[in-house]
């Protein structure tokens, strides 16, 4: 899994300025990352991009450095040269193992904000469905990303952190909860659909605004509430009166500038709606907020919050942490495992060519005497040693594959002449063995 690279900053690692600078626009997405892929020299590219944190997960076809793709990825990022140290300041890096161990994590919800939320599987899913419907999706990226959303599923079924509140949108709608009226959800997100939910269930009237208004009503149909759709143009000129608004858009720019917070001040004139605001960049204008006395919690104050229990839901994170360490032992042994049964035949395809080369060599020079079915003989004798010399190391190499994976298995082998390395590196590579893996449905036949 050396070919294998995660680069990217997160809410420890940067405040909401960094991510939101970091962060693709969703409209011109589709052509920015095929062309950042080459920018980086990735063969793959699976792009994250939440409220908390934007990675770049990449498959390289030649070995390069996390440190120069990272200031690589810097530059894509953020338009510009960087300067010394400035990409080793803003952005973080993973690489082999340690990406597929960070992945996990993210997945499982254990390197959130919010231990265990939920809306971040949903996040790489559609991370995952994005890179899939570009073409950066290939073999290798494909795989592990469908195993960090195996893992996900297991520790939400197996640990405590599927319990009690899981998603940053349900410490947000804590302070919805203290209002009284009609909600108005911004935007169709996870974030957006999850507080559809909760709100409906509570029987909160509902306005649901998209730039859209097809999509607004289509998530509605979907999930089965009642929501009046709006469309954003239409909700910014002329709201109706409400108790709060919960905005999650994917806009590059504040979607409730100073004139539409002004309008939703207006239309609620005794009592202000609540402006929670999910979204990096700001959906809500902050500047604008104050200035109107409007109450705006963003997403500082949602991850607060998150830190606050923090504490606590650490304990049932001991659980989920063994299930990712328990999934990751599981994907070494697997790769490594399919890895050893093709270094093996190439192990014996090698050892017999060497012994029958030998052996004919003899039958040449000082043997070239004897007699035709003595020298038959001889090469049998000499296939017969090979496969012993390759049979006995098999059992060590598969001990290596399950400890070390198909990196330690190359490592090993790497140094027994040109001809044989070049047969290990092609029976070895990383996408071969992924390709010829059995599919779930497969393995369960």
């Amino acid at each position: 899994m050396d070919s294998i690279v995660i680069v990217g900053l997160d809410w420890r690692w940067a405040g909401e300025e960094a991510i939101a600078r970091f962060t693709l626009e969703g409209d011109g997405r589709g052509e920015r990352l095929p062309a950042l892929a080459r920018e980086v020299g990735a063969a793959e590219l699976c792009y994250l991009a939440t409220c908390n944190r934007v990675e770049l997960c990449l498959a390289v076809d030649e070995p390069i450095p996390a440190a120069i793709l990272r200031r690589r990825v810097f530059e894509a990022l953020a338009a510009r040269p960087a300067e010394p140290g400035e990409a080793e300041r803003h952005l973080r890096a993973w690489a082999g193992e340690g990406a597929a161990e960070h992945l996990f994590l993210v997945a499982a919800g254990l390197d959130s904000a919010h231990l265990g939320e939920s809306e971040i599987s949903g996040q790489v899913r559609s991370a995952l469905e994005e890179a899939r419907r570009l073409g950066l999706a290939g073999p290798r990226l494909a795989f592990l990303w469908e195993e960090a959303l195996k893992v996900a599923r297991r520790v939400r079924r197996q640990s405590g952190l599927g319990l009690g509140r899981t998603s940053l949108a349900e410490l947000a709608l804590e302070r919805v909860a203290r209002t009284d009226g009609p909600v108005a959800l911004v935007g169709v997100s996870p974030m957006t659909l999850r507080c559809a939910e909760h709100l409906a269930a509570r029987g909160r009237p509902l306005v649901w605004a998209n730039r859209t208004l097809e999509r607004a009503a289509r998530a509605a149909r979907e999930l089965g509430v009642d929501a009046r759709p709006r469309s954003l143009a239409d909700f910014r000129a002329a709201p109706e009166p409400v108790a709060a608004v919960v905005s999650a858009t994917g806009a590059p720019e504040p979607v409730l500038d100073a004139a539409a917070l002004a309008a939703l001040a207006a239309a609620a004139p005794r009592r202000p709606p609540l402006l929670v605001d999910l979204a990096l960049p700001p959906d809500v204008d902050p500047d604008a907020a104050r200035a109107l006395g409007l109450v705006r919690v963003g997403m500082e104050e949602i991850n607060a919050a998150a830190a606050g229990n923090r504490e606590r839901r650490r304990r049932d994170s001991a659980e989920a942490r063994a299930l990712v360490d328990e999934a990751l032992a599981r994907l070494r042994r697997r790769l490594g495992l399919r890895s050893v049964d093709a270094a093996v035949t190439v192990l014996q395809e090698h050892y017999r060519r060497a012994a029958l080369s030998g052996a004919d060599d003899l039958l040449r020079g000082e043997l070239r005497g004897l007699a035709p079915e003595d020298g038959a003989a001889l090469r049998r004798w000499a296939e017969a040693l090979a496969r012993r010399f390759a049979h006995l190391p098999s059992r060590g190499l598969r001990e290596l594959a399950v400890r070390g994976g198909p990196e330690a298995l190359d490592a090993f082998l790497a140094h027994d002449g040109d001809e044989l390395s070049a047969a290990l590196g092609d029976a070895l590579d990383l996408e071969r063995v992924l390709a010829a893996l059995p599919t779930d449905e497969e393995a369960k036949a």
